[in-house]
């Protein structure tokens, strides 16, 4: 892979614009919805209580997000690629608002399961339409980078979100209670961003009057030459992607890792405050060291894949190494001194696992079958999204115990990790090629 000192000045300036201009508002977008979508698990520490609600009915809820989510996954991923991002994310973005702020309001299992269920509609394909727009702007060389700066706001969501939650939670204004304020206060800034993001960004390189006509044409042109130089992908057709058996692979490791992922994330603040015995702000601001972790792991895997250009050992370890602090955590579940450190960790390396993961299907596929393909993994997920908290919902209740839950959550994570081994990726160049590559060796899309 070049260093930036080989590249023409051209397109040092290019990168750098973009990036500038792009990648701090992709990357406050995505803390926005990530807090959105996960708020309730911090709400969860009052809210049942206050509502009579089981661990069961918690879970249940939950997982109704992503039963709506898988409906829309791919047809809002192909919207963005052939019609405009910036209106589909804004629609997106404006819904989702509109339903957290309702969810601040619920009295009921069947509210809490409509609320949840009508929030999965309103952001299905945001996270597989960010990436196909990433897709638009960055070359290869820097994708998994961009990518990563995407994916860092998970953990810097939950650096954002848990002071915020422990603080609202303690709130009782005009007879509401914290947690109701916590989803009111949390879903305005996804209704004004949304407005922003329809003059804000650009759909396309070739639209960008904010770029000099050098720089975007040396990128208009570099991303057509990326694109042509996919032998293997060129002539496929979105149902084809669909057979390819990497992909399958690829939709079965993230949905594993997402079952794992998601039993955590929905769950972690109970978790923790049951392994610890901690005040409700004693855990929203512990949950602050995941984050930290999970910034750092998501910044240098992202920075050390692209400058290797391996893709796979880099997205295997983070699940190992969280699959192994979970299964630590069931053999040290009452020894505090070790348990809180194994869940903490556990749950903030996993955040390294997603950019280099979401790097391998657009380096293998291009156009609308890449779309595609990125909104069947992430519609695949969801299964897996309604799966795992409930089904950690029902271990909690049907053992009185958090044992099977974590040995459940380490079982999908090594499982994920030891499946991504086995996806074979090849050089383009190299398949399906009848013609020379049009553009260098060096410069080729490679892992």
């Amino acid at each position: 892979m070049p260093l930036i000192s080989d590249l023409p000045e051209v397109a040092v300036r290019a990168r750098r614009r973009v990036a500038r201009r792009l990648l701090p508002f992709v990357f406050l977008l995505y803390i926005i919805n990530y807090i959105d979508r996960v708020n309730v698990s911090f709400a969860n520490l009052r809210m049942s209580t206050d509502l009579g609600f089981s661990d069961r009915v918690y879970g249940f809820a939950v997982g109704m997000f992503y039963v709506s989510d898988v409906l829309f996954e791919i047809p809002g991923a192909l919207l963005i690629e052939r019609w405009s991002a910036s209106k589909w994310i804004a629609r997106i973005m404006m819904s989702w608002g509109f339903i957290t702020i309702l969810t601040g309001f619920v009295h009921g299992a069947r509210q809490f399961y409509a609320v949840r269920f009508l929030l999965g509609v309103a952001e299905a394909s945001f996270l597989p339409g960010m990436i196909v727009y990433l897709t638009h702007w960055f070359c290869v060389r820097d994708r998994s980078r961009a990518i990563a700066c995407l994916f860092a706001a998970l953990p810097t969501a939950y650096l954002v979100g848990s002071p915020l939650a422990g603080w609202l939670l303690g709130v009782r204004w005009w007879s509401l209670n914290g947690w109701r304020w916590l989803f009111i206060v949390e879903g305005i800034p996804a209704l004004v961003f949304g407005i922003i993001t329809l003059y804000y960004m650009t759909d396309w390189p070739a639209q960008a009057r904010w770029l000099p006509d050098g720089e975007r044409a040396w990128l208009v042109d570099q991303l057509q030459a990326e694109l042509q130089a996919k032998k293997n992908a060129r002539d496929y057709a979105i149902i084809e992607a669909f057979r390819d058996n990497r992909m399958l692979r690829l939709v079965a490791v993230y949905f594993l890792a997402m079952l794992g992922a998601l039993s955590n994330v929905y769950w972690v603040p109970i978790f923790l405050k049951r392994v610890s015995g901690f005040s409700n702000q004693r855990v929203t601001a512990l949950l602050a060291v995941p984050a930290l972790i999970g910034i750092a792991g998501t910044l240098i895997n992202g920075w050390h894949s692209d400058r290797t250009s391996e893709r796979r050992l880099h997205a295997a370890v983070p699940m190992v190494v969280a699959g192994l602090m979970f299964g630590l955590l069931i053999l040290s579940r009452h020894a505090r001194l070790l348990a809180i450190p194994a869940l903490l960790v556990g749950s903030g390396i996993l955040y390294a696992f997603y950019p280099v993961f979401w790097s391998i299907p657009t380096m293998i596929l291009s156009e609308s079958a890449a779309a595609a393909t990125l909104g069947l993994i992430t519609t695949i997920s969801q299964i897996g999204g309604f799966a795992g908290p409930y089904a950690i919902g029902f271990l909690n209740d049907r053992t009185r115990s958090l044992t099977a839950g974590f040995g459940f959550i380490a079982l999908a994570f090594i499982a994920a990790g030891s499946l991504v081994l086995t996806v074979r990726i090849e050089h383009p160049s190299k398949t399906r090629s009848r013609k020379p590559p049009l553009v260098d060796r060096k410069e080729a899309l490679t892992l």
